[in-house]
Protein backbone atom coordinates (compact mmCIF):
# COMPACT_ATOMS: atom_id res chain seq x y z
CA UNK A 1 0.00 0.00 0.00
CA UNK A 2 2.78 2.42 0.95
CA UNK A 3 4.74 1.60 -2.23
CA UNK A 4 1.66 2.16 -4.39
CA UNK A 5 0.96 5.51 -2.74
CA UNK A 6 4.61 6.46 -3.16
CA UNK A 7 4.54 5.78 -6.90
CA UNK A 8 1.27 7.68 -7.33
CA UNK A 9 2.40 10.76 -5.44
CA UNK A 10 5.36 11.22 -7.76
CA UNK A 11 3.23 11.89 -10.85
CA UNK A 12 0.26 13.98 -11.98
CA UNK A 13 -2.08 10.99 -11.61
CA UNK A 14 -2.20 11.77 -7.90
CA UNK A 15 -4.64 14.61 -8.60
CA UNK A 16 -7.02 12.24 -10.39
CA UNK A 17 -6.78 9.61 -7.65
CA UNK A 18 -7.39 12.18 -4.91
CA UNK A 19 -10.33 13.73 -6.77
CA UNK A 20 -12.03 10.40 -7.48
CA UNK A 21 -11.52 9.18 -3.92
CA UNK A 22 -13.02 12.34 -2.43
CA UNK A 23 -15.91 12.36 -4.90
CA UNK A 24 -16.86 8.78 -4.07
CA UNK A 25 -16.32 8.72 -0.32
CA UNK A 26 -19.56 10.61 0.25
CA UNK A 27 -21.22 7.36 -0.87
CA UNK A 28 -18.45 5.00 0.34
CA UNK A 29 -17.07 6.57 3.54
CA UNK A 30 -14.53 3.74 3.89
CA UNK A 31 -12.40 5.22 1.09
CA UNK A 32 -9.13 6.69 2.47
CA UNK A 33 -9.46 10.13 0.91
CA UNK A 34 -7.99 11.89 3.94
CA UNK A 35 -5.03 9.51 3.94
CA UNK A 36 -4.42 10.23 0.25
CA UNK A 37 -4.53 13.99 0.71
CA UNK A 38 -2.12 13.90 3.64
CA UNK A 39 0.25 11.50 1.84
CA UNK A 40 0.25 13.68 -1.27
CA UNK A 41 0.89 16.82 0.78
CA UNK A 42 3.74 15.10 2.58
CA UNK A 43 5.22 14.13 -0.78
CA UNK A 44 4.94 17.76 -1.89
CA UNK A 45 6.87 18.88 1.19
CA UNK A 46 9.61 16.35 0.43
CA UNK A 47 9.77 17.19 -3.28
CA UNK A 48 11.58 20.49 -2.84
CA UNK A 49 10.91 23.89 -4.42
CA UNK A 50 8.49 24.41 -7.37
CA UNK A 51 7.89 23.22 -9.99
CA UNK A 52 7.00 19.98 -8.27
CA UNK A 53 4.40 17.24 -8.39
CA UNK A 54 2.25 17.22 -6.43
CA UNK A 55 1.91 20.95 -5.96
CA UNK A 56 0.34 22.05 -2.68
CA UNK A 57 -1.94 24.69 -4.20
CA UNK A 58 -3.14 22.35 -6.95
CA UNK A 59 -3.75 19.66 -4.36
CA UNK A 60 -5.76 22.07 -2.21
CA UNK A 61 -7.91 23.17 -5.15
CA UNK A 62 -8.43 19.57 -6.28
CA UNK A 63 -9.47 18.38 -2.82
CA UNK A 64 -11.82 21.30 -2.21
CA UNK A 65 -13.51 21.06 -5.61
CA UNK A 66 -13.97 17.28 -5.38
CA UNK A 67 -15.40 17.62 -1.88
CA UNK A 68 -18.03 20.15 -2.97
CA UNK A 69 -18.95 18.18 -6.10
CA UNK A 70 -19.38 15.00 -4.06
CA UNK A 71 -21.54 16.80 -1.51
CA UNK A 72 -23.77 18.22 -4.23
CA UNK A 73 -24.11 14.84 -5.95
CA UNK A 74 -25.35 13.27 -2.70
CA UNK A 75 -27.56 16.28 -2.01
CA UNK A 76 -29.17 16.10 -5.46
CA UNK A 77 -29.72 12.36 -5.17
CA UNK A 78 -31.45 12.72 -1.81
CA UNK A 79 -33.46 15.74 -2.93
CA UNK A 80 -34.94 13.82 -5.85
CA UNK A 81 -35.84 11.06 -3.43
CA UNK A 82 -37.23 7.70 -4.33
CA UNK A 83 -38.64 4.70 -2.50
CA UNK A 84 -35.31 2.86 -2.36
CA UNK A 85 -33.50 5.86 -0.89
CA UNK A 86 -36.33 6.42 1.60
CA UNK A 87 -36.00 2.83 2.83
CA UNK A 88 -32.22 3.15 3.11
CA UNK A 89 -32.52 6.33 5.16
CA UNK A 90 -35.24 4.84 7.35
CA UNK A 91 -32.91 1.95 8.20
CA UNK A 92 -30.07 4.30 9.15
CA UNK A 93 -30.16 5.85 12.60
CA UNK A 94 -27.54 8.41 11.51
CA UNK A 95 -29.58 9.64 8.59
CA UNK A 96 -32.79 9.62 10.61
CA UNK A 97 -31.09 11.71 13.27
CA UNK A 98 -29.85 14.08 10.57
CA UNK A 99 -33.44 14.63 9.48
CA UNK A 100 -34.47 15.40 13.04
CA UNK A 101 -31.57 17.72 13.80
CA UNK A 102 -31.21 19.54 10.50
CA UNK A 103 -34.77 20.69 10.02
CA UNK A 104 -34.43 24.42 9.43
CA UNK A 105 -30.95 24.62 10.99
CA UNK A 106 -29.24 25.41 7.69
CA UNK A 107 -31.62 28.26 6.97
CA UNK A 108 -31.28 29.69 10.48
CA UNK A 109 -27.50 29.81 10.62
CA UNK A 110 -26.96 26.28 11.89
CA UNK A 111 -25.00 25.34 8.80
CA UNK A 112 -21.84 25.09 10.91
CA UNK A 113 -23.01 21.51 11.37
CA UNK A 114 -22.05 20.89 7.73
CA UNK A 115 -18.48 22.06 8.42
CA UNK A 116 -18.10 20.03 11.61
CA UNK A 117 -19.56 16.92 9.99
CA UNK A 118 -16.99 17.08 7.18
CA UNK A 119 -14.35 15.95 9.65
CA UNK A 120 -16.40 13.16 11.24
CA UNK A 121 -16.41 9.59 9.90
CA UNK A 122 -19.40 9.34 7.54
CA UNK A 123 -20.55 12.77 8.73
CA UNK A 124 -20.30 14.21 5.24
CA UNK A 125 -22.64 11.53 3.92
CA UNK A 126 -25.15 12.04 6.70
CA UNK A 127 -25.35 15.81 6.30
CA UNK A 128 -25.32 15.92 2.48
CA UNK A 129 -28.05 13.30 2.17
CA UNK A 130 -29.94 14.80 5.10
CA UNK A 131 -29.88 18.31 3.58
CA UNK A 132 -31.27 16.97 0.32
CA UNK A 133 -33.89 14.83 1.99
CA UNK A 134 -35.15 17.69 4.13
CA UNK A 135 -35.49 19.79 0.97
CA UNK A 136 -32.97 22.45 1.95
CA UNK A 137 -32.32 24.79 -0.98
CA UNK A 138 -29.01 25.01 -2.84
CA UNK A 139 -28.60 28.55 -1.50
CA UNK A 140 -28.83 27.21 2.05
CA UNK A 141 -26.53 24.22 1.57
CA UNK A 142 -23.90 25.11 -1.05
CA UNK A 143 -22.06 27.91 0.83
CA UNK A 144 -21.64 25.66 3.86
CA UNK A 145 -20.49 22.79 1.65
CA UNK A 146 -17.84 25.05 0.09
CA UNK A 147 -16.68 26.21 3.52
CA UNK A 148 -16.61 22.62 4.76
CA UNK A 149 -14.61 21.44 1.74
CA UNK A 150 -12.11 24.28 2.06
CA UNK A 151 -11.70 23.72 5.80
CA UNK A 152 -11.20 19.97 5.50
CA UNK A 153 -8.86 20.24 2.50
CA UNK A 154 -6.80 23.02 4.10
CA UNK A 155 -6.49 21.11 7.36
CA UNK A 156 -5.50 17.86 5.65
CA UNK A 157 -3.00 19.48 3.27
CA UNK A 158 -1.49 21.56 6.07
CA UNK A 159 -1.08 18.49 8.26
CA UNK A 160 0.77 16.54 5.58
CA UNK A 161 2.87 19.43 4.31
CA UNK A 162 3.93 21.13 7.53
CA UNK A 163 4.13 17.86 9.45
CA UNK A 164 6.77 16.62 7.01
CA UNK A 165 8.61 19.94 6.95
CA UNK A 166 8.76 20.27 10.73
CA UNK A 167 9.57 16.64 11.50
CA UNK A 168 11.99 16.24 8.61
CA UNK A 169 10.95 12.74 7.50
CA UNK A 170 8.01 11.89 5.28
CA UNK A 171 6.90 8.74 7.08
CA UNK A 172 6.94 10.32 10.54
CA UNK A 173 5.26 13.49 9.34
CA UNK A 174 2.57 11.45 7.62
CA UNK A 175 2.01 9.27 10.69
CA UNK A 176 1.66 12.24 13.06
CA UNK A 177 -0.60 14.00 10.55
CA UNK A 178 -2.90 11.00 10.30
CA UNK A 179 -3.20 10.86 14.08
CA UNK A 180 -4.16 14.54 14.08
CA UNK A 181 -6.72 13.92 11.31
CA UNK A 182 -8.34 11.05 13.23
CA UNK A 183 -8.34 13.15 16.41
CA UNK A 184 -10.23 15.90 14.58
CA UNK A 185 -12.66 13.29 13.28
CA UNK A 186 -13.29 11.95 16.77
CA UNK A 187 -13.92 15.45 18.11
CA UNK A 188 -16.29 16.23 15.23
CA UNK A 189 -18.19 12.98 15.81
CA UNK A 190 -18.57 13.86 19.49
CA UNK A 191 -19.91 17.33 18.68
CA UNK A 192 -22.44 15.93 16.19
CA UNK A 193 -23.71 13.25 18.57
CA UNK A 194 -24.06 15.68 21.47
CA UNK A 195 -27.73 16.26 22.20
CA UNK A 196 -29.13 19.53 20.97
CA UNK A 197 -29.85 22.00 23.81
CA UNK A 198 -33.46 22.03 24.91
CA UNK A 199 -35.44 25.20 24.50
CA UNK A 200 -35.83 27.21 27.68
CA UNK A 201 -39.34 27.06 29.16
CA UNK A 202 -41.49 30.12 28.58
CA UNK A 203 -41.99 32.39 31.57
Amino acid sequence: MVEILGSLTSGPWIYVVVAVSILLDVFLPVLPSGVLVITAAAAAAAAGPPPRVPDVLALLVTATTASVLGDMAAYRLARRGGARLDRAIARSRRLTRAHERLGTALARGGGALVVIARFAPAGRSVVSLGAGKTQRTVREFLPWSVLAGMSWASYSVALGYFGTQWLGTTWLGTAISLIALFAAGSLAAFLIRRPAPSAAPAT
